[in-house]
């Protein structure tokens, strides 16, 4: 297995964990638990950044066009309006 699809799915893996801590979170009424998955969210988010910084040197990934400003006010009107 190439380097750059071993990152990509490690990526991806830790994206799902980051999802799934965040459903965990929100669900628990037990704060030492809920202090502990944030913990754990949280190193789970310095992974992934660290990650993602490798796999931007090594040009693995490589992110989307930063929208245009036609774009953002777009969005910023969908939301205003309440259609999202």
């Amino acid at each position: 297995m190439q380097e750059k699809t071993m990152v990509a799915d490690t990526l991806a893996g830790i994206n799902g964990e980051l999802v799934r801590y965040g459903g965990m979170i929100a669900q628990t009424e037990n704060k030492e638990l809920k202090q502990t998955l944030k913990q754990f969210r949280n190193a789970c988010e310095q992974s992934q950044e660290e990650l993602y910084q490798i796999a931007r040197e090594k040009s693995y990934y490589v992110p989307a066009a930063k929208a245009t400003e036609e774009e953002i006010n777009h969005v910023k009107s969908l939301f205003q309006s309440g259609t999202l």
